[in-house]
C-alpha cells in the first residue's frame, strides 16, 4: 500500500544555509524583532502581533502541522508582513540566525513537558539554547519564560543564573519572578491555567 505523504511536508522552514539573516524572514523591515520558541497552536503569537502593532514576531515550532496552520492564520489575518511561523527546532535554528544582538525579546512558554529521566536530552532550555538566546539579544533585550511546574521554574532559574550576561528582571531587584504577564498576550496553555486557577511561574531576564 502506497504511503500517503504528510499534508504538512511543505511547512515553511528556514533557508538551507549555515547563516540566515533573521530580518530576511519577514517582509516588514522595521520594528522590534521578537522570537517565540514553540508557539504551538499560536494563541500568544497571534495576540502579540495585535497587542504590539509595531513589533515583528517570528515563531519557531518543531511540529510541522502547527507551524503551517499558525503561519496560515497569521497571513489570513493580514499580519503576514510582521509575523511568521517556521517549522524548525529552535535549538538548531538559533545557531544559524544572524546578526548578533538583533532580537529584542524571546518568549518561551511552558517548555519541557517530559518527566522521565531518559527524556532529559529533549529539554529545550539548557546551556546551549541559553547561549544562543544571549548572543542574539540586543543590550536590554528580554528573555521571558513561564511554566506551570514549580520544579521546572527552579531549574530554569538555576540554569539561566549561570549566564552572567542575563540579569534577573522581575518585580524584586535581583530576582526574575513576575506576578503577571506584561505582554498583552497569552499562550493556549496559559489561558487554560488561568481559567482553572492553576499557578503560573513567570520569569524575566534582561541582557546586560
Amino acid at each position: 500500500m502506497a504511503r500517503v505523504a504528510s499534508p504538512y511536508v511543505d511547512a515553511p522552514r528556514l533557508p538551507d544555509s549555515d547563516e540566515v539573516d533573521v530580518a530576511s524572514l519577514l517582509t516588514q523591515q522595521t520594528g522590534e524583532l521578537e522570537i517565540e520558541i514553540g508557539p504551538g497552536r499560536g494563541m500568544f503569537l497571534l495576540e502579540r502581533l495585535v497587542a504590539a502593532p509595531a513589533a515583528r514576531v517570528l515563531g519557531l515550532e518543531i511540529r510541522r502541522k502547527w507551524s503551517q496552520l499558525v503561519d496560515e492564520k497569521v497571513r489570513a489575518r493580514g499580519l503576514g508582513a510582521r509575523g511568521r511561523v517556521l517549522a524548525d527546532d529552535a535549538r538548531v535554528a538559533l545557531t544559524k540566525l544572524r546578526p548578533d544582538a538583533s532580537v529584542t525579546r524571546f518568549f518561551v512558554h511552558f517548555p519541557d513537558p517530559w518527566w522521565k529521566k531518559r527524556h532529559a536530552k529533549r529539554f529545550v532550555i539548557g546551556d546551549a539554547l541559553i547561549a544562543e538566546i544571549t548572543r542574539l539579544l540586543r543590550s536590554g533585550g528580554e528573555l521571558y519564560v513561564q511554566t506551570d511546574v514549580e520544579d521546572r521554574a527552579a531549574q530554569y532559574m538555576t540554569e539561566i543564573a549561570r549566564e552572567p550576561r542575563l540579569i534577573a528582571a522581575g518585580e524584586v531587584e535581583g530576582h526574575p519572578r513576575l506576578a503577571c504577564n506584561p505582554y498583552g498576550a497569552r499562550s493556549n496553555r496559559e489561558k487554560r491555567a488561568d481559567e482553572d486557577g492553576l499557578p503560573v511561574h513567570r520569569m524575566r531576564w534582561r541582557r546586560a
